[in-house]
């Protein structure tokens, strides 16, 4: 069945393609991004350019993203599912972010999340159903050095997902959460004078490890896998699957552990949700069934 599909950041990356991949599966897709007329014309004409919408939409801005879905809303009718995609990726020294730059990333990443999602929520909550697609990171489970912020704000959508896939499953929405496996090929924190003069502090206890991150990624990564491939393939599996038997968490690409703590976590999760009088998971096959915790970690089908 063909969904009114809404994707933040596809501008450049997974993002693009994964407007193209659900696209071509059948769906009416809504791909956002900042100034699409103008800084990002381009990206914007190769979306065009194969029949898919492209919105502006700045997920730091309150006002952009209520502009991007009442346009969503006017042309389609209804938002099917929202797609938590936009993200930056910064890496290097903690110390070196100063506390602007900290709160840059999270208000991207973390922030503009919530906002696209409360958006996308009074129209889902009037339908009685919706999905939310929070594209995360491995680096919410397991931690590195030199990804302290970055995998800060990746830990604290691994707490939204878990709270929101909780309180929404009554109201007739899902959500779950992508953990992407990503190697990081460079620092993108600003270079400001204190950043570069506490970085030089660390000297070769830096630069060493860090520049073994790579080898790191290249032993765990599958030969074949290739993250902008392998994350729109998960994105239009997951789309396709029945409502409630999707898996809570997808782990793509190297796991480094993920899977391991998502396991154990989700077996903890369930016992305070059922304290609570709540569920989570899924009971498949069985269009009218509550959400149950019988398929809280259940994979995907090949």
């Amino acid at each position: 069945m063909a969904r009114a599909i809404l994707i933040t950041g596809t501008s450049t990356g997974a993002g693009r393609v994964i407007a193209e991949a659900l696209a071509f599966a059948g769906h009416r897709i809504f791909a956002s991004m900042r100034d699409p007329n103008f800084k990002n014309r381009e990206q914007a004409n190769a979306l065009w350019s194969r029949g898919i919408d492209v919105v502006p939409l700045d997920v730091t801005e309150d006002w952009s993203v209520d502009r991007a879905v009442d346009m969503v809303l006017k042309k389609a009718g209804r938002i099917d599912v929202l797609v938590n995609n936009v993200h930056i990726f910064p890496t290097g020294v903690t110390e070196a972010f100063t506390s602007a730059q900290a709160k840059a990333v999270f208000d991207i990443n973390v922030v503009g999340l919530l906002r696209v999602t409360r958006a996308v929520l009074p129209e889902m909550r009037r339908q009685g159903d919706g999905l939310i697609v929070n594209i995360g990171s491995i680096f919410g489970r397991v931690t590195i050095p030199f990804l302290g912020i970055y995998g800060s704000t990746q830990f604290a959508i691994e707490a939204l997902s878990d709270s929101l896939h909780a309180e929404l499953a009554p109201l007739g929405v899902e959500v779950v959460l992508v953990q992407r496996a990503t190697c990081p090929a460079a620092r993108k924190q600003a270079t400001s004078r204190e950043s570069v003069e506490r970085m030089a502090a660390y000297g070769a206890a830096e630069d060493e490890p860090y520049g073994r991150l790579p080898d790191l990624f290249a032993r765990h990564q599958p030969a074949a896998s290739s993250e902008i491939e392998d994350v729109p393939s998960a994105l239009v599996q997951l789309v396709a699957m029945p409502k409630w038997c999707r898996p809570t968490r997808s782990v793509v690409g190297a796991s480094l552990g993920a899977d391991l703590i998502n396991a154990t976590a989700a077996s903890v999760q369930m016992r305070i949700l059922d304290d609570l009088g709540l569920k989570a998971g899924a009971i498949c096959d069985l269009p009218d069934a509550r959400p149950s915790n019988e398929g809280a970690a259940r994979a995907p089908p090949d």
